[in-house]
């Protein structure tokens, strides 16, 4: 009768959510952080604009202001002064709020994916790695050693044998499933064209927070692996992980060929057998450079030449084994055929994402070929 009322008092306890306590420092930083990744790492804007939200939303008081706010950023290293021998003195971003800046990225996005996000183009293969997926079977002949789980095997051992004389066999061994996770080599391509800030929609900013928490996994969690940074408008040219809180969109064309090239450039360098391009964009390809250094530009429609020259440099990345993944963040459908087709070329993939949920699906592809071997 007890276990039963034990029984009946189970159950949910609903109350209101506590959000953890943060200092005004800590709460202003948040906002700030987003800020600096706005204004692609303007100080003065961000700071103006963090001004404008503490007028309207009073986001400090007497006792914590914006100036204070200010000296503590100073203080811990987040901001210093920085003499321009041309433009003269001024306040700008340190490394250490680069850093900070790519952590938030990967704590917004990773964070998601730890809640659990729907995708289903992952492909899991099950062998000797380094990533336990919580399934065990029966030790056999041939396994490695330090693949034996030993807290499941003495379980296995007391219970077969009683605890009071113990002994363990091989068959109260136990090996606990693996994923094969390769070394990976990744170059991240982004469209900076004039198209990525039109039509009233910032589409550069998830694709520099996608970028900055791609560079952020990988170097803190899978420090084996590389990851290449380049940005194709015009042109095609590579950028550092310090370089994405400063990068701006400019009056560019979409020279795709150009990208791709650079891609496979920096790729071939690489001693990984496994490669692959991640590239996001949100426009057809628009621009070529001929041999003699002149540019060939049409906006109208999908030029064939410059299509035709997009489709055969899928077609020399596939010869080479690298799998490209486009990330289309525009949904035309003239647009989305264009993209089948490259995709076809190559053999590689495609997403039509928008600009919700861009990074989930990028960290979701990525974990998944991280996890089967890329045939050479």
């Amino acid at each position: 009768m007890e276990k039963k009322n034990e029984m009946e008092k189970r159950g949910f306890v609903f109350k209101k959510y506590e959000e953890p306590f943060k200092t005004p420092f800590e709460k202003l930083f948040e906002i700030f952080k987003e800020l600096i990744t706005h204004t692609s790492g303007d100080l003065d804007e961000a700071l103006d604009w963090l001004q404008q939200l503490d007028d309207e939303y009073k986001l400090t008081d007497d006792d914590y202001t914006i100036e204070d706010f200010i000296e503590d950023l100073k203080k811990k290293g987040y901001i210093k002064e920085e003499v321009d021998p041309e433009e003269g003195g001024g306040m700008v971003i340190t490394a250490k709020t680069e850093r900070a800046i790519r952590q938030q990225a990967l704590d917004q996005i990773f964070g998601k994916l730890k809640k659990g996000t729907s995708g289903n183009h992952r492909t899991n293969s099950i062998g000797r790695g380094d990533e336990h997926t919580g399934d065990f079977r029966g030790y056999q002949f041939g396994d490695s050693l330090d693949s034996i789980s030993m807290t499941e095997s003495l379980r296995n051992a007391q219970i077969n044998n009683g605890p009071g004389d113990f002994n363990m066999t091989q068959d109260d061994l136990v090996v606990e499933e693996t994923h094969y996770k390769s070394q990976m080599s990744t170059v991240l391509m982004i469209d900076i064209s004039h198209s990525m800030i039109l039509y009233g929609e910032d589409r550069i900013t998830p694709a520099k927070k996608v970028a900055m928490a791609l560079a952020e996994l990988i170097t803190t969690r899978y420090p084996k692996d590389t990851l290449d940074i380049l940005v194709f408008g015009n042109d095609a040219w590579p950028i550092s992980i310090a370089d994405l809180p400063y990068l701006k969109v400019g009056p560019y064309h979409t020279n795709t060929v150009a990208g791709m090239q650079l891609a496979m450039d920096l790729l071939r360098r690489k001693r990984n057998t496994n490669k692959q391009i991640f590239m996001i964009t949100d426009g057809k390809p628009s621009c070529i450079r001929e041999r003699d250094g002149s540019y060939y530009k049409n906006s109208m429609g999908l030029d064939p030449y410059i299509v035709d020259k997009c489709y055969n440099t899928a077609r020399q990345a596939r010869k080479l084994h690298v799998p490209i993944t486009t990330f289309m963040i525009a949904q035309d459908p003239y647009l989305t055929q264009f993209v089948r087709e490259f995709t076809n070329a190559n053999q590689g993939k495609a997403f039509y994402t928008g600009l919700k949920g861009l990074g989930e699906m990028i960290f979701e592809d990525y974990e998944a070929n991280r996890k089967k071997r890329i045939r050479g």
